[in-house]
């Protein structure tokens, strides 16, 4: 009977335990007071953001392959406009067509003609590149803001305990302190669960940005490699005469 009695308490406490730690993750962001919705608000955006990066810093979105082989002869024989065309024309607005198309359209236009096409392709390559990254730094303001958010969150919980203290009437009862110290420890869990993903995926995106701008970089000196084979040619001529 002893035996039994103790199996059945034993068995209620687990339970009791059991039911007390199965709480929706919307409670415990509730819970977290107007701190919390707001580090869940900045965490959606963050999801939203990752995900465009995601899907924009891509080697075939970055450089389509149709649209390699479509300039690879052109630029072989030299046929600016027909590049430029190709640049303007095609249907994915890429990082590869934006920088090649610019640089060739502002080297066309320029009085020096191509021989200024290298340091025209480096100064639109880096303003695409700048471009690529403000997204990215938006997912690293969220990094760098949620850890914060959560500590405001702890100092106003905090706050909020030792005024239940002070006004009192004795010695304060855990229930009042219980939703202010929750409210502490609360926003500062969800300010790092957002974070750190955060902060790994703004490095892992940063990283894969560098990578495949000074690989299509390369890419683009192969292309454009004809067109300044051929100005290197003209300039001897130039200066002898």
């Amino acid at each position: 009977m002893i035996e039994n009695r103790i199996e059945f308490v034993s068995s209620g406490l687990v339970l009791g335990q059991t039911d007390e730690v199965q709480r929706s993750l919307l409670e415990y962001i509730l819970q977290g007071g107007a701190i919390g919705m707001i580090i869940l608000l900045i965490s959606l955006a963050a999801v939203g953001m990752i995900g465009a990066q995601l899907m924009r810093v891509r080697r075939i979105r970055m450089a389509p392959t149709d649209l390699i082989e479509d300039l690879r002869p052109v630029l072989q024989v030299r046929n600016v406009q027909a590049a430029i065309n190709l640049c303007t024309e095609h249907e994915a607005n890429s990082f590869l067509s934006r920088v090649l198309g610019m640089s060739l359209t502002r080297s066309a236009r320029s009085p020096f003609g191509m021989l200024e096409l290298r340091s025209t392709v480096e100064e639109i390559g880096q303003l695409e590149t700048d471009r690529l990254y403000r997204l990215t730094d938006g997912i690293g303001l969220v990094a760098s803001i949620a850890p914060m958010l959560g500590l405001l969150g702890t100092v106003v919980g905090m706050v909020g305990a030792f005024d239940a203290i002070t006004m009192a009437d004795g010695p304060a009862r855990p229930d009042q302190l219980a939703g202010s110290i929750s409210q502490a420890l609360i926003t500062t869990v969800l300010g790092l669960i957002v974070a750190i993903p955060c902060t790994a995926a703004y490095t892992y995106l940063r990283n894969r940005i560098d990578h495949l701008t000074t690989e299509i970089g390369e890419l683009i000196d192969e292309l454009i490699a004809p067109i300044e084979s051929a100005n290197a040619q003209k300039t001897p001529a130039r200066s002898e005469s």
